[in-house]
């Protein structure tokens, strides 16, 4: 069962059922035999007692411990080797009469005191390696004290409670088998809830819906409704947070403004400097203004895009753009959604492939595709020409801020920083190699949301 995997609530609350299960059935299987065994231990003795007494009472009416008036209507009592014996002997151990199953043993002699009624209970085997129960009770018929003694098979007990417990555990694993079901169908039924909130929460994300919706157990109620509080403040924090950047900015811009149109009027050092630093203080404000921008727009919930129709439109603007340039473009079928602001996937993707169209040497190649990382499956955008490309230095040099590596080729260097910018702040991942064209490979990995049921896009 999907609700069943390792690790899962559900998959908890069934092994640590299925486990006291079993040690309860377990448990129940030895103690209803142990009760058997005693029940038939005991209906044994009570039996033997019974033909005790009717071998007293008979040798008390004849008198005479030899007479064939003694006997029991018993049938085991007739059978060699039953187990079932019985014997009328004196003190000295001298028979005087004894059943027909007594050939070949000799009956035991029980030592020791005996009880309150004048009797001797043991266990024994006799010379066949039959288990017995023995019984012998003292009768005096003045002047001669006689020991009566009867036997009764315990082996064949021990056979029938065998017997018993293993029709006990068969019955018992049947059950067993229809509680863990039962169990398993309880724990599955009780998570729905959860999963079902799992679904709403991950439906958010995606972009599905804009709250947890839906109808939760008293239990599971006020997480759905902390989460929905959750969101809430973190779009009030956030939109808090990003007014704030852009106040401050916008009231720094004014200051810088004038400090340099001062510095322009001026001459000399002090001028020269205060332009310079009022310069630097213009690019910070501008870059922490544009990543409160950005941070603001990728940490809201509920935003997705269908990335293979938006690289495909950029493919196609870039054929109006670069016409010397044979773009290529192929995605996968069911290719994720891009799970983020549409703009942000446009400004990536088409700082890449405007950069891609500059560089190559009239081929450039785009595919997209999906990719294992290290949260679940990612998006791949590779991005790859046949210019003169990057060494392995040239290409960790060129991620850096404003850096660029020709200063002929038009631009003003921040592309690749605004793209990296919004990669970091995806938590994806921006790589660049070398190309089987024998230009620059750029590989983009970013986070996916649920496919969509839109049309995708194909191969062109």
């Amino acid at each position: 069962m999907a609700s069943l995997r390792k690790g899962s609530i559900a998959a908890s609350l069934f092994w640590l059922s299925a486990g006291w299960l079993v040690l309860a059935l377990v448990a129940t299987g030895f103690l209803l035999t142990d009760l058997y065994s005693r029940a038939l231990d005991t209906s044994l003795s009570e039996t033997l007692d019974f033909h005790v007494e009717s071998l007293t009472g008979s040798l008390l009416e004849t008198d005479d411990p030899t007479s064939d008036a003694i006997a029991l209507t018993d049938p085991r009592f007739n059978r060699p080797r039953s187990g079932w014996y019985w014997a009328i002997r004196d003190a000295d151990g001298t028979l005087y009469n004894l059943s027909t199953s007594v050939v070949g043993i000799d009956l035991p002699v029980l030592m020791g005191p005996a009880d309150s009624r004048g009797r001797r209970t043991a266990i024994m085997e006799d010379v066949f390696g039959t288990q017995m129960r023995v019984v012998e009770r003292t009768v005096t018929v003045a002047p001669t004290t006689y020991q009566i003694v009867v036997t009764g098979n315990l082996s064949e007990i021990r056979e029938l409670v065998g017997d018993f417990r293993g029709q006990t555990f068969i019955v018992l694993g049947a059950v067993g088998v229809m509680l863990a079901i039962m169990s398993a169908i309880v724990a599955r039924f009780a998570m729905r809830p959860i999963s079902k909130l799992s679904h709403a929460i991950e439906s958010v994300r995606a972009g599905e819906a804009g709250a947890v919706e839906g109808t939760y157990p008293r239990e599971i109620a006020p997480l759905a409704e902390e989460v929905n509080e959750l969101l809430r403040s973190n779009a009030q924090i956030i939109e808090r947070a990003r007014n704030q950047v852009g106040n401050l900015a916008h009231g720094l811009k004014t200051p810088i403004a004038v400090l340099r149109n001062e510095a322009a009027t001026s001459h000399g050092p002090l001028a020269e400097a205060v332009m310079s630093e009022s310069d630097k203080m213009s690019t910070m404000v501008a870059t922490y203004l544009e990543r409160a921008r950005l941070a603001a727009r990728t940490s809201v919930v509920g935003k997705r895009a269908d990335a293979g129709a938006i690289v495909q439109r950029l493919a196609r603007v870039m054929r109006k753009i670069h016409p010397e340039v044979t773009i290529d473009f192929s995605a996968d079928q069911g290719l994720p959604w891009f799970r983020g602001d549409e703009a942000d996937l446009e400004e990536m993707a088409g700082n890449l492939l405007d950069n891609a169209c500059k560089w190559s040497r009239g081929q450039v190649s785009v595919r997209l595709s999906t990719a294992a990382g290290g949260t679940g499956t990612m998006l791949l955008i590779r991005i790859e020409d046949n210019g003169p490309g990057l060494s392995a230095a040239d290409a960790e040099k060129v991620l850096r801020r404003g850096v660029r590596l020709d200063e002929k080729t038009p631009g003003s260097g921040l592309g690749l920083d605004i793209v990296k910018e919004l990669v970091d702040v995806y938590g994806g991942d921006l790589a660049l190699k070398r190309s089987d064209l024998g230009g620059l490979l750029v590989e983009l990995r970013l986070p996916t949301a649920r496919q969509s049921a839109s049309t995708k896009p194909n191969a062109t």
